[in-house]
């Protein structure tokens, strides 16, 4: 009988999606217009855990024995400064090592600054961020807004490749005041040649109803270079993946290009231009695709229904 790449649980279930843990509470729902990011410039506060999943796997969690693979996408605006207390629930070291935000060396989470938090032991990370702006000699410097993650930076390695592998990673957006705030975020990590160390066939299936804003950010581990892929959807190549007017030249793409470390993000309206369905999304390296690094975004009519889907034909494989 003829292999099927997506099985019935991809189409009907899938694997957990990690969601925002946003510390702006206007992201919280999904919009009926569209709505904006406030300035920054607030301290938040979070406690985040870091613990064993199963036997082998690891995970972030915003409470005890609440790890997921990936761990809570933390967001908050530029110019805000986020204590996250942190609590080391492994019986190794570890910490969070974030990209794109401003740490002293202190914060850098690694052995090499002694940064790391040892087992049963807590401690506070400090994240700051800043809006752009001319520096003292007049150059233009860039704000902190955009797509980042953290990640481990320690186990198995000095360089976290044991504690990245086995899923101790989660993803960061940093806002500008004004940009344009989704409905729903949903977090994808390329890592090796798993979605959010899934196995094969079993990427999370994303959600939505045609005319839902939904945001999507993606972030790369391993030692692989891959190629994100959204069938039916466009984005511009930007920061933010919106274009700004008419005149923005920014690119139009549905694939992206991405490596181990790097991190990007953007927001669709679902089945905008192209209605409901079953729409893929994956690796377009052949090989990475055909062993299983694929998932569904989901996108219903205003009746829940999702056009040209048969689920029988994909009960055999």
């Amino acid at each position: 009988m003829e292999r099927r790449s997506f099985n019935r649980r991809m189409l009907m279930g899938g694997a957990a999606v990690a969601t925002s843990m946003s510390l702006a509470p206007e992201a919280a729902a999904v919009p009926k217009r569209v709505k904006a990011a406030p300035a920054g410039g607030k301290e938040r506060h979070m406690k985040l855990f870091a613990e064993q999943i199963g036997r082998d796997q690891m995970g972030y969690g915003i409470g005890n024995g609440r790890a997921t693979i990936p761990g809570p996408l933390i967001e908050i605006n530029e110019g805000d400064t986020l204590y996250i207390e942190f609590e080391n629930r492994l019986d190794v070291s570890t910490g969070l090592h974030v990209h794109g935000v401003d740490y002293t060396i202190g914060n850098d989470a690694t052995r090499l600054t002694r940064s790391l938090v040892e087992p049963g032991h807590t401690r506070t990370y400090v994240w700051r961020t800043h809006a752009p702006g001319r520096r003292a000699d007049g150059t233009w410097q860039e704000g902190s807004a955009g797509y980042w993650h953290y990640h481990d930076h320690a186990i198995g390695s000095d360089h976290g490749t044991g504690g990245v592998s086995k899923g101790l990673y989660g993803g960061v957006v940093v806002r500008r005041q004004g940009d344009v705030l989704p409905g729903k975020t949903h977090t994808l990590v390329f890592n090796g040649t798993t979605i959010n160390n899934g196995k094969g066939h079993t990427g999370p299936d994303i959600e939505a109803t045609v005319g839902e804003r939904i945001e999507f950010v993606v972030i790369t581990h391993g030692n692989d270079f891959h190629t994100f892929h959204l069938h039916g959807h466009r984005w511009a190549d930007n920061r933010t993946g919106l274009l700004a007017g008419p005149d923005d030249p920014s690119q139009l793409i549905d694939t992206r290009v991405v490596g181990p470390g790097v991190s990007f993000g953007f927001q669709v309206i679902a089945g905008e231009t192209s209605g409901a369905g079953a729409w893929m999304y994956h690796c377009h390296v052949q090989r990475h695709s055909d062993s299983g690094m694929a998932g569904l975004f989901l996108v219903r009519n205003s009746d829940g229904a999702i056009p040209r889907y048969d689920d029988t034909a994909h009960r055999r494989h």
